[in-house]
């Protein structure tokens, strides 16, 4: 690599790290961030940093590692959505860091920048980094256990041995026991394909699986301490649930064949993660898929490669989640780190002449498709300010301009240029989308009214209302609207959506009506949203009522 590409590897890493940060401030839009931000929440409300609780209720479902991180957060910088994300954001620059750490160790400089820019640019993980849930953690984990079990592979060191412990069982605690697919399946795939299967009973390594173990142990004694000590709880609408068998089986196991306490009615596709790659480890994926196939070619023919960790642990994962009956497209982030380093070389390597034109190809088919995306919704978006869209637009040009100039290779010009196509594009969604979607969200106007009025009892008639629950600055508990006639206390108020109240309405149960709101019930963007012609017709109403 030319020397005078490091200053715009650098200029690109900054620009990709801020487009990431220009979501930090933006208010919840989905479900699942408002309620894991919650639960932070009342872990601060309740003191106790152990028990999760939603709606003054248990809850099991997750691990407490990011709501530990949350709720830290939270105690050190005060309650908001920054706040909670902040934390993530931090393990994201983890991620990047031992993604250049572990490419760098194993290939060149060059392969290292390269791979750190194309997951920082990876189109789920920019917007995972604001719609933020366990994967940014996950990410930041599982590359640092890896790099480190590399090490010890080589050379036993105290300081490697007790960071890939520890990296790892926080991986653990952040989504479950199988998170070591990943992790130790790439130290497997390295024994194999090194023909050193046995070295994996080494005691150093067996040491680790035992450090492992006991990092662990604060999830199995929060577990213990919550609902294995108290058979009496209901949980799952029955008794005597334990918490680390839910832990150990049920919330892995039992998702993947897809018949736990948590199930998806929906069958599952053994493609899934093919075609979703495509969009989510945009605009890498089509390289990523050519350099899989020309690694797996390598080891067909005998042809040794730099290293088999990513290889291995990262299609090992996707190989699970693509046979499990419970897939989600978030679930790939988790080895996006990975991809990254295997894609990395192919994206600046002299290629044959086919396949040079396929990856230039690839990459200005991506740059066209971000770039007119953008401009596509903003016409029909009809933002009340240009001043973003005109401000992504000036950056953009720009990026292109410096690139032309400094940069001589052609290959290396198309990658640079795609990478300012999707940071303009996320950059864009961050700074206008996002937040017009925030104005039309009626949980956060309804929290809002009602942080205004002096209400000692807050309610929510479902128990998806999380960012209601978020917003509210006093605890929200949950009642069925069902029992509506029950909130009998003094100065109490209910959080319900329109089938909510419709439940009402042909019951015959009377309610005062306080208050309604404009809301946009989606968590998918649908195009009749982006259209602000039509953009009523995809919008209801939610209300706050008293008896």
């Amino acid at each position: 690599m030319k020397h005078n590409d490091k200053p715009i590897y650098l200029l690109f890493f900054i620009l990709a790290f801020a487009v990431s940060l220009a979501g930090i401030n933006v208010k919840f839009f989905t479900d699942d961030p408002g309620l894991y931000a919650s639960i932070a929440k009342n872990m601060l409300y309740k003191h106790d940093v152990l028990q999760l609780f939603t709606y003054g209720r248990d809850w099991l479902d997750k691990p407490h590692f990011p709501f530990w991180m949350a709720a830290l957060s939270f105690k050190l910088l005060g309650i908001s959505v920054w706040a909670y994300r902040l934390p993530a954001l931090l393990f994201f620059l983890l991620a990047a860091r031992y993604t250049y750490l572990f490419a760098k160790k194993y290939y060149d400089w060059e392969a290292a920048a390269t791979a750190v820019l194309i997951m920082m640019t990876a189109q789920y993980i920019i917007m995972s980094n604001t719609d933020v849930r366990a994967e940014p953690y996950l990410m930041g984990l599982v590359i640092a256990a890896i790099y480190h079990i590399s090490n010890l592979s080589e050379q036993f060191t105290l300081k490697d041995l007790l960071l890939a412990a520890l990296f790892t069982a926080c991986a653990i605690m952040t989504k479950g026991i199988f998170v070591i697919v990943a992790i130790y399946g790439s130290l497997l795939g390295e024994a194999i394909f090194t023909k050193r299967f046995t070295y994996i009973f080494a005691p150093r390594f067996l040491l680790l699986y035992l450090l492992t173990l006991v990092f662990t142990l604060p999830e199995l004694y929060a577990l213990y301490l919550q609902f294995d000590l108290h058979p009496e709880k209901l949980v799952f609408d029955k008794h005597g649930v334990s918490g680390i068998r839910w832990f150990l089986w049920d919330s892995q196991f039992g998702r993947f064949v897809n018949n736990g306490p948590i199930s998806r009615t929906k069958g599952s596709d053994i493609f899934f993660y093919l075609h979703t790659l495509l969009w989510a480890f945009a605009p890498w994926c089509l390289l990523f898929y050519y350099a899989v196939y020309k690694s797996v070619r390598k080891i067909y023919f005998k042809t040794g490669l730099p290293e088999y960790y990513t290889l291995s642990g990262g299609l090992l994962l996707l190989l699970l989640f693509s046979f499990s009956k419970f897939q989600l497209p978030f679930y790939t982030n988790t080895v996006f780190p990975l991809f990254a380093i295997v894609t990395a070389p192919y994206c600046y390597r002299r290629l044959s002449v086919r396949a040079s034109k396929f990856r230039l190809i690839n990459q200005w088919v991506y740059i066209t498709l971000f770039t007119a995306a953008i401009f596509v919704i903003n016409f029909f978006l009809k933002p009340a300010s240009q001043l973003f869209f005109a401000v992504g637009c000036i950056l953009f040009l720009g990026l292109i301009t410096i690139v032309g100039k400094q940069v001589s290779n052609l290959h290396r010009k198309a990658f640079f240029i795609n990478c300012a196509a999707v940071l303009f594009a996320n950059f864009y969604l961050a700074t206008v989308l996002y937040p017009i979607l925030t104005n039309y969200n009626g949980q956060i106007s309804a929290a809002q009214y009602v942080n205004t009025a002096n209400y000692k009892h807050i309610y929510s008639g479902r128990m998806e209302s999380n960012v209601f629950q978020f917003e509210c600055n006093k605890p929200v508990d949950f009642l069925p609207v069902e029992r509506f006639q029950q909130m009998n206390a003094p100065g109490s108020v209910m959080f319900v959506t329109q089938y909510l109240l419709d439940y009402l309405n042909n019951n015959h149960i009377p309610y005062q009506l306080i208050k309604s709101f404009t809301n946009y019930p989606q968590e998918r963007i649908l195009p009749k949203f982006v259209n602000a012609a039509t953009r009523q017709q995809v919008l209801d109403k939610v209300y706050l009522i008293s008896r």
